[in-house]
């Protein structure tokens, strides 16, 4: 029997709602064994990030090197890399280990507003990371600090897909969750050539908080099943539209999504 499993790279939450919580627990609801690599810690709760402890590139490394030398994962995903250091140094270990299924989401500021990848860093995305990337899935802020476009029409957005595209990575999902001018939620997947549109129904709610880590989490788990990445996307839409949908309703701020939403239920 061949167990399929995942590799997450990003920070440690400790409210348990986003980054390696997150992804941790989107790997276990997805029949996946899920590994890590912990950037930085994080002190946060719904309410906001309240402090940000980031490991060293050695610390970083030594992860990566003891998962992949003995575990070798089916598919990866990077969150929260906090700095240039640990970019090169995810970057690097992409070629080192051969990975094929690198998910990258470039994560950039908390729900709250605290900045999560230092400004000058950025570049270091585009230039070592995006190259070595399967798929890149921003939301639309993110997007827009990655082209410098401004992503108000569709048109716009496909625009930036080709941009970011441009950059190496061979798919980009570009996640339309903060476009909230209407009634529906379209993410937009390009694959060097076309688009292919994910349509999902928007749910008015302040408990969102860890939606772009668990999506993306969905879709790296779905790809270390060996999907295609329109399977993946598209299982990946159906779990974290029903982790919304069905709000766990706790925390004073943000609160969390439904991680167990998708299999049905919670146990009382």
């Amino acid at each position: 029997m061949h167990v399929h499993k995942a590799l997450t790279i990003a920070g440690s939450d400790s409210g348990g709602g986003a980054g390696i919580q997150a992804d941790l627990k989107t790997f276990q609801e997805l029949s996946v064994f899920g590994m890590s690599a912990l950037t930085a810690i994080t002190a946060q709760n719904t309410l906001g990030v309240s402090g940000i402890f980031p490991l060293s590139v050695e610390a970083v490394a030594a992860q990566i090197d003891a998962v992949a030398s003995d575990l070798a994962p089916d598919a990866v995903k990077t969150g929260m890399l906090f700095d240039r250091g640990i970019i090169a140094c995810v970057s690097e270990k992409a070629c080192l280990y051969g990975w094929e299924k690198l998910v990258v989401d470039p994560v950039m500021i908390a729900k709250g507003g605290a900045p999560l990848l230092k400004a000058e860093s950025i570049d270091a995305v585009k230039t070592l990371l995006l190259p070595v990337t399967y798929m890149l899935t921003p939301n639309i802020p993110e997007a827009e600090v990655l082209t410098g476009l401004s992503l108000t029409t569709i048109e716009a957005r496909k625009e930036a897909t080709r941009m970011l595209s441009s950059f190496g990575c061979r798919y980009v999902l570009l996640k339309g969750g903060h476009d909230d001018c209407n009634e529906y939620s379209t993410d937009l997947l390009f694959d060097g050539t076309s688009f292919t549109e994910y349509v999902g129904k928007r749910v008015h709610t302040q408990h969102t908080h860890g939606t772009g880590c668990t999506f993306s989490a969905a879709i790296t788990a779905e790809l270390a099943w060996g999907k295609t990445p329109w399977a993946a996307v598209d299982t990946a839409k159906q779990f974290i539209q029903a982790a919304i949908e069905q709000p766990l309703g706790i925390g004073a701020g943000h609160g969390p999504t439904n991680h167990w939403a998708y299999r049905g239920g919670v146990r009382c």
